[in-house]
């Protein structure tokens, strides 16, 4: 499977090394098969590379110390939050330690008055926002998965918010990292704006566990809004639907999300979640501000999408109906697995200009009608970017090959539109063949110079985004 290799094992590295862990931390050093395996990849189609053990470090001074014997015996460490990425981030091609956050999960500062906190990177976004609620702020950025904050700023997440909130590039102010040699280095302070230096917050944030390990982050938070409204609408096709969302953004309509699911995935969603939607390509959206506020903006959008031919378009404040609506979005995933019983779903994205969106969708959608694949079709279109799940027996060799030459063309294809070959899955090893491809090789070579410079034996999440 393209982007999967295993790379040269250092077996008597490995070996000291795991002595001498188990010397510090005892019974914590865990070994067992099924654990192993479950801290490699496992969410989707690619192959599952089991690390050598697995330990849940509970302090920063543990995870430089572990850092510090694997780094003197060049033993790779790979960080493992959830486990919910999408393209090979927690395999580990060359065996290694597993390092698992789960137990660094603790909410350290809430600055109410700065609208920031700072958190453990073990803490998940669900758990985040329970604790922010009473304080009338919350985390913006929402990838669907109940994911690890440390894991979303390592994989630059994003999600059905970012079109109003950003990404996680966006909303990470400050984080602390541990390097391979075990030193702690702090890329920012809390301050909103800073021209000190380089900005080493975004070069950590999407560097997907190579550069150094995240063991602390300060995060931007925004105020609940007073009014939230859900509103969805139908369209003849794919390319009407990308019409009002180009429609919407150009009128600057503030819409904090916009969700597209074509008609095979409403008719997924419509099985899996008990629904009754019309079987034709939606727009999903959500408006935040003021009760005038929202039901303005509803009207508003609601007038482009008459214009640009959309038809059944309702919207609602209830809080009961607005969640179950997106709670039927986000397990969108496990409505597509039903709808071919025993398949596996190989997960892709892209991005492209938002102007480039219905050429890309429609044009997806005819490749994959032609070969005969199934494949509902998702996106959080208001930025450009949307997901395709093939669904695919992977036993079959020549199902697995063809789903692979999809998903080449379609990266190509968003390259060629000046798009990118993922808006947030990120690198790892799924799209590591086509990331020369987008950036060309003097980025590829300045970003290998980078990786040498602070990690010169390797060691950090080896085998990922193509700089091996």
């Amino acid at each position: 499977m393209a982007g999967v290799v295993d790379l040269w094992r250092n077996e008597d590295g490995i070996a000291t090394a795991m002595d001498i862990l188990r010397q510090r931390f005892g019974a914590r050093v865990e070994t067992g098969q099924a654990l192993r395996e479950q801290h490699a990849h496992t969410t989707t189609w690619l192959r599952n590379q089991p690390p050598d053990a697995v330990i849940c470090p509970t302090s920063t001074e543990e995870v430089q110390a572990i850092m510090a014997i694997c780094s003197q015996y060049r033993v790779p460490v790979i960080p493992f939050g959830t486990g919910s990425s999408l393209e090979g981030h927690v395999n580990a091609p060359a065996g290694g330690i597993s390092l698992d956050f789960r137990d660094m999960n603790a909410i350290l500062q809430v600055n109410a008055e700065d609208m920031d906190v700072v958190v453990q990177p073990g803490v998940t976004r669900k758990a985040l926002n329970a604790h922010l609620r009473a304080t009338g702020l919350f985390f913006s950025v929402d990838p669907g998965a109940d994911a690890s904050l440390g894991g979303m700023a390592a994989t630059g997440a994003s999600g059905t918010n970012a079109v109003r909130y950003g990404t996680m590039k966006d909303n990470v102010l400050a984080l602390k990292a541990v390097l391979p040699s075990g030193e702690l280095v702090q890329t920012a302070a809390r301050a909103r704006k800073s021209s000190a230096g380089y900005d080493l917050t975004r070069l950590m944030v999407g560097s997907e566990g190579t550069l150094g390990i995240i063991t602390e982050l300060t995060l931007r938070l925004r105020g609940i809004p007073e009014a939230v409204s859900a509103a969805t609408c139908s369209f003849p096709d794919v390319a009407a639907a990308c019409n009002a969302v180009i429609a919407t953004i150009q009128y600057g309509i503030p819409v904090a999300r916009i969700e597209l699911l074509d008609a095979l995935q409403v008719r997924a969603v419509n099985a899996y979640s008990k629904l009754s939607l019309p079987e034709a390509p939606l727009l999903l959206l959500e408006f935040h501000g003021s009760d005038a506020g929202v039901a303005e903006d509803a009207a508003r959008f609601g007038d482009i999408a008459a214009e640009t031919g959309g038809s059944g378009f309702t919207f609602t404040k209830r809080e009961e109906d607005r969640n179950r609506l997106w709670q039927a979005r986000h397990d969108a995933y496990w409505a597509g697995l039903q709808l071919r019983p025993g398949a596996k779903g190989l997960s892709t994205d892209v991005c492209v200009p938002v102007s480039r969106l219905a050429d890309c969708v429609s044009a997806a959608q005819d490749r994959l009608a032609s070969m005969g694949m199934l494949a509902p079709i998702v996106g959080h279109v208001g930025d450009g970017n949307f997901h395709c799940l093939l669904l695919v027996d992977t036993d079959n060799p020549a199902e697995v090959a063809q789903a692979e030459g999809f998903i080449g063309w379609l990266n190509e294809l968003a390259i060629s539109m000046d798009g990118t070959c993922t808006g947030e899955h990120g690198i790892g090893q799924g799209k590591a063949p086509y990331l020369e491809r987008e950036l060309g090789s003097g980025a590829m070579a300045m970003m290998r110079a980078i990786k040498r410079g602070i990690d010169p034996h390797n060691i950090l999440n080896p085998g990922k985004m193509g700089l091996t």
